[in-house]
Order: C-alpha cells, then sequence, then structure tokens
C-alpha cells in the first residue's frame, strides 16, 4: 500500500489533481482511496457527481462508539474508495482535531485490513500544517508528501511555508518533502518562478500539469477528465504524474 499527502494552497487545484490521479490508477484496475482532509468536504466530489457522502465527523456525532467503517466511505468513479474528514459544527471546535479524530477513526476500524487499498491519496487543506492538518505528515499515515504549486506568488508562499514546516517535522523523525507538482496556471514567467521554488527548498518538480481548458470543464461539470472527456490528452498527463508519486 502507497500513502501519499498532498497539500497546496486552496484554490491551486489540488483536489482537482488528485481526483483525476485517483480516477486514473482505478481505471488502471489499482483499488485507490482518496480521503478529503478539508472541512469543506468537497476533495472527493468530482468522483461522486451528487451521490451522498457524509462526512466521517457528522457519522460519528450520530453515532458515537456504534460507528462502522462502511459508516465511512463511499464508492465513486471507476471504484475509488472516497472519504471526507469533514470538520466540527462551524464555529465551535478546531478543524485539525477534527481531521485527526477522522483519521484515528478510520484506523481503528483497520480500513487498510478491510479494504486493502493500493493507493492511499490524503488530500489536505491548504498549506496549513497544525494539530490534525500534519497528521499525514506522520511516518505512520503517510509514506510521502508532495505540495502542489503554481507560479503564482500566494501559491509559491504556501509551499514555502509548508517545506518549512516539513524541515521542522524531519529533524523530529517524520517525513520530509517528497517533491513539487507544479500546476500552470500560465502566469508570467511560470517556469523560472516553479524552477526558484524547486531550488529554494531543495526539492526536485516531480510532474507538470499544463493549464488545460478541458481540466477546467470537466471540473466546472463536477467531473473528473477521465469520464467528462475520455481520451483528451490531458489524462496521460495525470497517469505519468501518478507513476511518478508511486515510484519507490
Amino acid at each position: 500500500m502507497k500513502r501519499i499527502a498532498i497539500y497546496g494552497k486552496g484554490g491551486i487545484g489540488k483536489s482537482t489533481t488528485v481526483s483525476n490521479m485517483s480516477a486514473v490508477l482505478a481505471g488502471a484496475g489499482l483499488t485507490v482511496m482518496q480521503i478529503g482532509c478539508d472541512p469543506k468536504s468537497d476533495s472527493t466530489a468530482s468522483l461522486r457527481h451528487g451521490s451522498e457522502l457524509i462526512p466521517v465527523l457528522d457519522t460519528y456525532r450520530k453515532k458515537i462508539k456504534d460507528i462502522e467503517l462502511e459508516d465511512m466511505y463511499v464508492i465513486g468513479y471507476n471504484g475509488v474508495i472516497c472519504v471526507e474528514a469533514g470538520g466540527p459544527t462551524p464555529g465551535i471546535g478546531c478543524a485539525g482535531r477534527g481531521v485527526a479524530k477522522a483519521l484515528d477513526l478510520l484506523t481503528q476500524k483497520e480500513f487498510a485490513e478491510v479494504l486493502h487499498p493500493d493507493v492511499v491519496f490524503y488530500d489536505v487543506l491548504g498549506d496549513v500544517v497544525c494539530g490534525g492538518f500534519s497528521m499525514p505528515l506522520r511516518k505512520n499515515y503517510a509514506d510521502k508528501v508532495f505540495v502542489v504549486s503554481s507560479g503564482e506568488q500566494m501559491s509559491i508562499y504556501a509551499a514555502m511555508n509548508l517545506g518549512l514546516a516539513l524541515d521542522n517535522f524531519k529533524r523530529r523523525g517524520h517525513n520530509g518533502l517528497s517533491g513539487i507538482i507544479a500546476n500552470k496556471r500560465n502566469v508570467s514567467d511560470e517556469d523560472r518562478k516553479l524552477a526558484e521554488l524547486s531550488a529554494d527548498l531543495e526539492c526536485p518538480i516531480v510532474g507538470t500539469i499544463e493549464y488545460s481548458e478541458s481540466v477546467k470543464k470537466a471540473s466546472d461539470e463536477g467531473l473528473t477528465v477521465c469520464e467528462a472527456f475520455p481520451g483528451d490528452p490531458m489524462i496521460r498527463q495525470y497517469e505519468t504524474l501518478a507513476k511518478s508519486l508511486l515510484a519507490d
């Protein structure tokens, strides 16, 4: 089982990237599990196109000790196992602690032994690395950690923050940053800016997703590119990226 955590600034296309990789890998015959670690609970939306998915924390608040593994997920496009951690009641509680609780519940119910995923993607909120949002950085949860960035200033700033946080985690024996996923937005001097980010973080760019209107259109329709536009050239880019992340 490969366990991969992916971080990035909100709106950078992180969930779109993860969902398209999940769809591609599942379509190739792998058992893929995608865990959304964001109180908005929208990570797996494009894999479900309307099917109900009650976040883990919402179910837990209703069932407490009676919660079962099958209460925590639904099966999405191409058989992807979709999980949304959820969050606390708005204005009450800590979202990070909510993520930590959801991941603990999945582990307690032995999701790996029961569902046998070949790949687990943790899609984690922004560049926040405090509390529960840092859980996937730990080696007992994720094997590798990546950050999605474009050449936009705020995206690079968020990636730098994550890189600095990971340096601290690495010194304590946890995961360091494995690489940068370049999700391009056609901004000025984007390749140069991404190369500078890579140099500053001393971390490679492991894959590049070119800007594509087909990705945007699919996302606007609430679908992955695989489902919306079978045969689109962007599918190959997601396939190449996914294989790069899974490589030892």
